[in-house]
């Protein structure tokens, strides 16, 4: 199975245009039509408190939400690699198609500009002094060269009307704005009273049909780790209400017709729906459109520190002396940040300003959500037992890891002495950490430890996810200086009660536990 954006899909022609041409004249005759339109949606609103059959219901909220919905079609311009065909099979393929090779392997460093175009949906959020405001993902809005909004009564609207006031590509939001009037914007719902079994309402132009409706329920809340190889801010409400390519950035609404999600993304194993849809909740969505807005960009607030969940560190955890199960676990405290000092490998972090904290998610979109240079109060366990420390969040970085030197370096591999022999522990060897192996590793910053050189396969080493390349700089709470150090440590060890080792790569640290059997 795999995890598919639900936007920026196939673009289909689509029928709105026939209603264009209406609008053309007969301003005052327009007004009171749009007066009749506006009273309609106010009565009809009215109305879903009370009513009680469901496809009355399902009836009353379209009426309401549908006005609010739009079709966005993008146009992007990428970086395309040339090296992905032979120069000789591309030079073929141009040459059946009518023309020569548009461009020449070696110019411009073997890319080419290459045009992209979705289509998405968003939004209407908010309409005064001749403009409307939408908000969709930035997966479908961000880094656009041009787009075209479609609205829900069949006018366009491209060129200078339309512009990108900011995204915000950590939320995967992004606020359009569009010169128009007679908009109706939707109403905000709260997303925090969803329980799961609700049900709810997608909008969108799923396959560039503009103007769908789907229903289902709230499956569950609270999902995370939900697009592969990110490290953003999901809380994801999860829903069985059919999504497809298209949704992206239409509205996920309640009973009531009131917005309490963005659409974002589908599990998929054909590229289609399957069961399985990924809103952002309003309350996380909210702020973001806002700040959006108002400035153009997301300030949030940061700590310092690389973070993992105590469930899934639970024998570190209580190696350390930390008997509960939920929490978050400091892995690294970064150099220079509000955290320096002040947090350590291995706290484990139980409160964020008088609330429980229980796992990752949740304490970085607390972080995130609380203003630079607030002053914060976090509930640490520490040295076998639990305090309050009081620190002040500065600005999180556009680009964290690239800040802090992460994902740059050599090739991550180490180059050994094949004569010099490597002392051995659990089924693994180890070399003194120098600082040219340390250069080529992409650690540089790194003074000691030691590099794991070799992994015996089914060796306790490997069962405890050891690689060969790994550096080794801390055992348990002891430093590690050098490679007979290490082994003399481990060998030493109780290997049924086992040890956490303290990783470092290019990629980043964390602990790792090492537990073996009875005998060695």
């Amino acid at each position: 199975m795999r995890l598919m954006r639900s936007g920026f899909g196939v673009a289909m022609l689509s029928l709105s245009a026939l209603a264009a041409g209406y609008y053309g004249g007969r301003p005052l005759l327009e007004h009171v039509e749009f007066a009749r339109a506006e009273a309609d949606v106010d009565a009809t609103r009215q109305q879903l408190s009370t009513v009680e059959d469901l496809s009355t219901v399902f009836r009353h909220v379209g009426k309401v939400v549908e006005p609010s919905v739009v079709n966005i079609r993008v146009r992007k311009t990428i970086k395309e690699s040339r090296s992905r065909l032979p120069e000789e099979q591309l030079r073929r393929f141009f040459q059946q198609h009518g023309g020569d090779m548009p461009f020449d392997f070696n110019d411009d460093n073997g890319e080419q500009d290459l045009e992209e175009i979705g289509t998405g949906s968003g939004v209407i959020m908010d309409a005064e002094g001749g403009y409307g405001y939408i908000l969709t993902n930035n997966h479908v809005a961000g880094n656009a060269s041009e787009m075209e909004v479609t609205l829900s009564d069949g006018r366009r609207i491209s060129g200078h009307d339309v512009k990108l006031m900011g995204s915000d590509s950590k939320r995967d939001l992004a606020v359009v704005s569009i010169k128009a009037d007679r908009l109706m914007p939707a109403k905000w719902g709260d997303s925090d009273e969803l329980e799961k079994g609700d049900w709810v309402m997608a909008f969108g132009s799923p396959f560039g049909y503009v103007g769908s409706m789907t229903h289902g329920i709230v499956s569950a809340l609270n999902r995370n780790q939900v697009i592969p190889d990110k490290q953003d801010y999901e809380d994801f409400i999860q829903v069985d209400a059919p999504i497809n390519p298209g949704n992206s950035g239409g509205p996920l609404v309640n009973m009531h017709g009131e917005v309490i999600g963005i659409n974002t993304a589908i599990a998929t194993v054909s590229g289609g729906f399957q069961g399985i849809g990924f809103a952002i909740p309003s309350n996380e969505a909210k702020p973001v459109y806002a700040a959006l807005r108002e400035h153009g960009k997301v300030v949030r607030g940061w700590l310092g520190i690389s973070i993992a969940n105590v469930a899934d560190e639970p024998d570190t955890a209580k190696y350390f002396g930390y008997q509960g199960d939920t929490g978050v676990m400091v892995v690294e405290t970064f150099p220079n940040t509000p955290a320096s000092g002040k947090l350590h490998k291995g706290d484990v972090i139980v409160g964020f300003n008088g609330q429980n904290v229980t796992d990752v998610s949740q304490l970085r979109n607390r972080v995130a959500e609380t203003e630079p240079n607030a002053a914060v109060t976090l509930r640490v366990f520490h040295d076998q037992k639990e305090q309050d420390v009081r620190i002040t969040l500065a600005e999180q970085p556009e680009d964290v890891m690239a800040m802090l030197g992460h994902g740059n370096g050599g090739a991550g591999s180490s180059s050994e002495d094949e004569s010099t022999q490597s002392p051995e522990a659990f089924g693994m060897t180890f070399k003194t950490l120098d600082a040219d192996t340390a250069a080529s590793l992409g650690i540089g910053d790194v003074k000691s430890g030691v590099v794991i050189t070799a992994v015996a396969s089914g060796s306790a080493a490997a069962e405890a996810g050891l690689r060969k390349g790994f550096v080794i700089t801390e055992i348990g709470r002891m430093p590690i200086h050098n490679a007979q150090e290490a082994a003399d440590t481990l060998n030493k060890l109780d290997p049924t009660k086992g040890v956490p080792l303290y990783i470092v790569t290019r990629e980043g640290s964390r602990f790792l536990f090492l537990k073996g059997d009875s005998e060695k």
